[in-house]
């Protein structure tokens, strides 16, 4: 390939060609940078007293903070928490109790949520702004050579690059959706006015925590999806469970394909062929929850030797590397987990990393835990049985109702349940599922266990459950797997 020189300052080096062959421009450089860090979600928390003698460039094109701040996990469970109030309200007379819902003042809540997170964004910009060894640029950043970008016209350089650009909302190329107003989770929670009717395309954990929202709050919602169930990435009978539950709050049109999208004289109008015919579904507000896709073509990274999977994903190793020398990637951008508390951990490991370059430490290859926040619940860790059944290697899976446990029974709870699957060689639990009330809490039992590599005998019989608390759920399920380790 060919070389060229780029000069910084009076020194020049050289840069490899692009993947074509042919050899990059010479670009002039304006700023030399020990540490660059792209995002200021996660990759905010890389910079740390011990870089102080460092100069630092952070450079972010939205507020800081990133996705989780402003338009993601805090503002949605603010979100969630009176939306799971009023659901509950509607529901109180089956234990006697005379509850109501008598509407949400949307903008109310609204300003609630952002008045206190928007400060936050502006309180960090202004203390990184505040930093004498940082530099923040406001911007947009594009790879132009081997660890230099270029932000509104100025090139700079670092050492070291960490890419924490996260991902973006993914809009399928559906026809007629750019002839219609669309939201997608960037702008959603900031609408000024509840809908009347939400129509969501999607069936992922966006569409089902939002769907909550908008339909505890007093919302129609209908959700269109390709597939006939809703989060199919969890277990399978998670996934039932939850789509036979939401079938009686959301109108759902499962195994759709959108054939139209246009407006109408109520709003929108989204023409579906399903497998039953036919179907035209008008509402107000149109959400698109179709997933997320990586801002790596936005940073142009293959113009820094960057190298990316097929799905945009920047590849890294095990230690947070990608396949320029010196340049790190961690969180949503990497594609190994789009979960902000795996990008904290990310964080952690490369902000060592970066100052220790001669003893590294690798990313967490344990089973990432995870929730949806729905009502009711998802909380989940480690293999689904259908991962377990692909594997070929002897596992057993047992299901305990939450009916079954005594704070279940007095909460009438008909629907909840905790499946486990285990090796019964090494008498581990390997996969933990548990729908119901509090399920994001009652399954960081189990991933302690889980990580901390304790066989379910130990986490079964090793400590001391309270009676009758809702954990109870947890110690049967355990019970139940022991016996069927037994049994098998």
């Amino acid at each position: 390939m060919g070389a060229v020189s780029v000069i910084v300052g009076s020194e020049s080096r050289p840069t490899k060609g692009d993947d074509t062959g042919a050899p990059r421009q010479t670009v002039a450089v304006d700023t030399d940078y020990d540490l660059i860090v792209i995002g200021t979600g996660s990759g905010n928390s890389i910079i740390g007293p011990e870089m102080d003698d460092m100069r630092i460039a952070i450079v972010e094109r939205d507020v800081f903070g990133g996705t989780c701040v402003n338009r993601g996990c805090i503002p949605s469970k603010m979100l969630i928490f009176p939306a799971d109030m009023a659901d509950h309200a509607k529901h109180g007379a089956h234990l006697g109790i005379r509850t109501e819902f008598h509407g949400a003042d949307w903008p109310s809540i609204v300003q609630r949520v952002f008045g206190r997170i928007d400060p936050i964004a502006v309180s960090g910009h202004n203390y990184r702004v505040g930093l004498p060894n940082i530099d923040v640029y406001d911007g947009e950043a594009l790879f132009v050579g081997d660890r230099q970008i270029e932000v509104d016209g100025k090139v700079i350089s670092g050492k070291q690059i960490v890419i924490a650009a996260g991902c973006r909302s993914y809009v399928p190329d559906f026809p007629g959706i750019d002839s219609v107003p669309f939201h997608t989770s960037d702008d959603i929670m900031r609408i000024p006015q509840l809908p009347e009717h939400l129509i969501v395309l999607g069936g992922g954990f966006i569409a089902s925590e939002l769907g909550h929202v908008f339909q505890a709050l007093g919302s129609k919602v209908t959700i269109i999806n390709r597939g006939l169930e809703l989060l199919r990435a969890e277990d399978d009978d998670i996934s039932l469970r939850f789509t036979e539950m939401m079938a009686d709050r959301f109108d759902l049109a499962l195994g759709s394909t959108v054939k139209h999208i246009s407006k109408s004289a109520n709003g929108i109008a989204v023409e579906l062929e399903c497998s039953s015919g036919p179907r035209t579904i008008e509402g107000d507000v149109l959400l698109v929850a179709a997933g997320r896709t990586p801002n790596s073509d936005q940073l142009r990274v293959e113009a820094g030797g960057i190298a990316v999977d097929r799905y945009g994903f920047v590849k890294v190793d095990e230690f947070g590397r990608t396949s320029a020398p010196g340049v790190w990637a961690l969180g949503d951008i990497n594609g190994r987990y789009q979960l902000k508390h795996m990008a904290n951990g990310e964080a952690k490991v490369v902000r060592h990393n970066v100052m220790h370059p001669d003893a590294l430490r690798e990313y967490d290859k344990r089973p990432a835990p995870h929730a949806v926040f729905g009502n009711p619940q998802i909380g989940a860790v480690g293999v689904t049985e259908r991962d377990a059944l692909a594997s070929g290697e002897p596992f057993v899976a047992i299901t305990h109702n939450y009916s079954d446990i005594a704070y279940g029974w007095a909460m009438e709870d008909t629907t909840g349940f905790c499946k486990l699957i285990g090796d019964p060689r090494t008498r581990k639990v390997i996969g933990a599922h548990i729908i119901g009330y509090q399920a994001s809490a009652l399954v960081q039992l189990l991933v302690q266990g889980i990580h901390l590599g304790t066989t379910a005998d130990d986490m079964a019989t090793g400590q001391v459950w309270i009676h009758p608390a809702l954990p109870e759920l947890v110690e049967n399920a355990l019970l139940k797997l022991i016996a069927a380790f037994d049994g098998a």
